[in-house]
């Protein structure tokens, strides 16, 4: 069943979402594609890199990524208060990295020329719809999805849809179901055969955190070099976002409710499991972090391969779903009684 978007993604439940967005008919339009034996691996490139240009834009912090060959994933974190702590210059110079807009805010921004008061009453209502559009995760999704697109079609020299209509979502409704989503978005690479190890996972969050990582230790060792700083102009032609931070000590609200180190951990140790399933054993020695977020190891190995069918539009215990749905007026929500994943390792 098709619900309408503004009873699947609501700030009220929780700020984080897992998104999925998949090439029409599946077709391998970012990889190898069989009918025409072109390869467009390179288009996943294009679209790790734009997630993440549009993460500086708007106010949504992006927690994990995975793009494959005919569909990626990622986790967001929308940061409602940040954008409503934004000035309306602020408001307008990130709206016009997406559109050129209208006449009025090029005016405003230019700052060479007096405003009348219709201008400013229109400048105001500007701002509210702009504000609130660069924290919503349907228009983060379009944004990403219109250029990819535009940026493919061009490439062939053709037209049509690129994307399935909608994209999927699951609301994240708490720590398990966050931890759950970002390593089943991590391992996807590994799930399909495609890489034998998250660090070798090709345009992931988990391998760009790692690279990330080498990158400062081998930084570290060498003498330290002053760059000069980048001019606004520059800054505003390529933003491009760091990763969600981890945080498992002071409570940021924006970070990660985990350390990396044991994130990484558990997501090598599960990459080594699924492969280990195959021969139905699960390794006894579990990763510190499942014992203590209260997640049941073999399950949780389970999960990488059903968390979309197993939950549907949202992720968490179960009592925390069956409020969700009251709030949401859903009469039942998959996954409502999966007790037997929640059950602390």
């Amino acid at each position: 069943m098709t619900y309408p978007r503004s009873t699947l993604i609501s700030l009220e439940s929780t700020p984080w979402y897992h998104c999925v967005c998949r090439c029409v008919r599946r077709a391998f339009l970012c990889g190898k594609d069989k009918q025409s034996g072109m390869d467009f691996d390179h288009r996943r490139g294009w679209i790790a890199e734009r997630i993440m240009e549009l993460s500086a834009i708007f106010s949504i912090d992006v927690a994990a990524y995975a793009v494959m060959s005919n569909h990626y994933h990622i986790v967001l974190r929308v940061d409602e208060n940040r954008a409503l702590f934004w000035s309306d210059r602020e408001v307008f110079t990130r709206w016009t990295q997406l559109f050129k807009g209208p006449d009025v805010v090029r005016r405003y921004l230019s700052e060479t020329e007096d405003l009348s008061a219709s201008d400013q009453l229109r400048l105001n209502e500007l701002a509210g719809i702009y504000r609130s559009r660069l924290y919503d995760v349907s228009w983060f999704m379009r944004m990403l999805n219109e250029s990819i697109a535009r940026k493919a079609n061009q490439e062939e020299g053709i037209s049509g849809r690129f994307w399935e209509g909608r994209f999927k979502s699951q609301a994240l409704l708490d720590e398990k179901a966050i931890l759950a989503a970002m390593a089943y978005v991590d391992l996807n690479p590994v799930r399909a055969g495609m890489a034998e190890t998250p660090e070798t996972s090709d345009f992931t969050s988990i391998k760009e955190r790692l690279d990330a990582l080498k990158a400062k230790d081998a930084c570290s060792s060498r003498p330290s070099v002053t760059l000069p700083d980048a001019s606004p102009d520059t800054q505003l032609e390529k933003p491009r976002a760091s990763l969600a931070p981890f945080d498992d000590l002071t409570d940021m609200a924006f970070a990660i409710p985990f350390g990396f180190h044991e994130y990484a951990e558990l997501v090598d140790w599960t990459g080594r499991q699924l492969k280990r399933k195959k021969r139905g054993s699960i390794c006894r020695k579990v990763p510190p972090l499942l014992k203590r977020i209260g997640l049941d190891a073999a399950v949780f190995v389970s999960s990488m391969d059903t968390l979309l069918e197993q939950f549907g539009t949202a992720v968490g215990d179960p009592e925390v779903l069956r409020m969700h749905c009251k709030l949401r007026g859903l009469r039942c929500m998959r996954g409502a009684g999966s007790e037997v994943f929640f059950d602390a390792a």
